[in-house]
């Protein structure tokens, strides 16, 4: 048996009640809410140790495979696997299909570490200690999840009960989130724990306990697993099995059922970052207890959330509230109803009208960089453009819109209809409609440029790519 600990770190979430921040396209595991890292950056950091962890395996959607792939190399993290799930099916079939998978690469008995990637935690020396508890537990056969121990009667949370002892406990039951007094009720009981969504378990404990109780997941991933095939440096998950696994968590599917399940209690600085109420009790807050980010000047506030990522946000005479702006969208309520959010992004998908403001943000992010809509008119649009040093977009070419591009900053190389073109900050050059023509940053520091769409058509799906070093098909933005 080896010793070491793989982490499976679960970055597959589409959740929006970070909402204007995060978004489908870009959620908040991949958002820098509380320090200069992204929440599943602080994740990978947490287990970037080889004395103790194997190189980590990663869960995510399809369409977040860059992002991941870019955020673990930036922290020049090195990852076992990046698993991409075509569509999303829950934890019990995600740490399935990655219990089988490392079972395939370090053994049978090997043991996992499950890590949602949007979580908080403090990595001190009672999360170090909890890893090393949990981990023996794991290696005789329990499946442990860790229970923080409440300080609070919090309805954002689900519990475990937990029964009498000491150290790791048989579990009686999972409660689901509960009201404001059903929460007090369970404070004051003392044997509930918060369910922090962390496991340990060794992959043939949990394989076999998926096969006897869950057998339909267990088939699914492990049809799944066998038809994946290979994309890059990811390995994409059959669609039709994935499509077959029923969409439950492994709370539901294993944990409740099985007499292997046991919880450890543990105290360490925890928080899901679920709500903009967690976010404000989380991070730094005034003499005002006021927590702001950006550009922001209060007047009279107290007990409030302000955050802005562009316009400058003045609030004044107001307390308990939070208010989010980004480009294109504002959010103000009060941080008592933070739970509320999901609610009203539902409302925001249901009107054809503002669907969007819930799917994607202005700036765009794109494996060689990104973009982002600075003005749309009638026939024409402006967009910022930039791209990482080294990288370049595809070859491709559109059939509605001719381009003007203006370089900015950096150094551009474009190729059109095979002659390749290079400009210096201030240079501009047409790309007139039908060309053949690539963007490339051959410099050492982020190329920025200006792009003027005109044209008939100007959606991004009029992009036909005729060569991608990332996979890319068109037509696909």
């Amino acid at each position: 048996m080896s010793n070491l600990i793989v982490p499976v770190i679960l970055a597959g979430g589409q959740g929006t009640r970070l909402w204007p921040l995060s978004r489908t396209a870009r959620p908040k595991q991949f958002l820098a809410l509380n320090a200069t890292l992204t929440l599943f950056q602080q994740t990978l950091q947490r287990v970037d140790d080889p004395a103790i962890y194997a190189p980590p395996i990663v869960m995510t959607h399809v369409d977040y495979r860059f992002v991941v792939a870019e955020q673990a190399a930036d922290l020049g993290v090195t990852l076992g696997a990046i698993l991409l799930e075509p569509m999303t099916r829950n934890t019990a079939f995600a740490i399935t299909v990655a219990a089988r998978h490392a079972a395939a690469v370090w053994g049978q008995d090997i043991t996992l570490l499950v890590l949602p990637s949007d979580h908080l935690l403090a990595a001190e020396q009672a999360y170090h200690q909890a890893i090393a508890a949990a981990a023996i537990a794991a290696r005789n056969g329990d499946l442990v999840a860790f229970g923080l121990t409440p300080d609070r009667p919090e309805t954002g949370y689900g519990y475990i009960r937990a029964l009498p002892g000491a150290g790791a406990r048989p579990i009686a039951s999972f409660v689901e989130k509960p009201d404001a007094a059903e929460a007090q009720r369970m404070l004051a009981a003392g044997d509930h724990l918060w369910n922090s969504g962390m496991f340990m378990l060794r992959a043939d404990s949990f394989l076999a306990e998926c096969a006897a109780l869950a057998p339909s997941t267990a088939t699914a991933a492990q049809t799944a697993l066998e038809n994946a095939t290979a994309d890059l440096d990811f390995i994409r998950l059959d669609a039709e099995a994935t499509a077959a696994a029923p969409s439950i968590s492994v709370d539901h599917a294993i944990f409740e059922h099985t007499g292997r399940a046991v919880v450890l209690p543990v105290e360490f600085l925890w928080s899901d970052l679920g709500s903009w109420d967690a976010i404000w009790k989380a991070g730094p807050r005034d003499p005002d207890n006021n927590l702001t980010r950006g550009p922001v000047t209060l007047s009279a506030v107290s007990n409030a959330l302000v955050v802005s990522d562009h316009a400058h946000v003045a609030v004044d005479g107001l307390k308990d509230v939070a208010v989010i702006a980004t480009h294109d969208a504002v959010f103000v309520g009060r941080l008592d109803n933070a739970q509320h959010v999901g609610a009203m992004v539902q409302r925001l998908r249901a009107n054809k009208d503002t669907a969007a403001l819930t799917e994607v943000h202005r700036t765009q992010f794109r494996p060689w960089g990104g973009y982002a809509s600075v003005h749309m008119g009638e026939r024409f649009q402006v967009k910022r453009l930039f791209v990482k040093p080294g990288r370049r977009l595809s070859l491709q070419r559109h059939h509605h819109r001719a381009e003007h591009w203006i370089v900015v900053r950096g150094i551009a190389e474009v190729t059109i209809d095979g002659r390749v073109y290079t400009l210096n900050e201030n240079q501009s050059i047409d790309l007139p409609l039908g060309c053949v023509h690539r963007l490339a940053n051959p410099g050492r520091i982020e190329l920025e440029l200006i792009e003027v769409q005109t044209g008939s058509y100007l959606g991004e799906d009029d992009i036909i790519r005729l060569d991608d070093e990332f996979g890319r098909v068109a037509p696909m933005p």
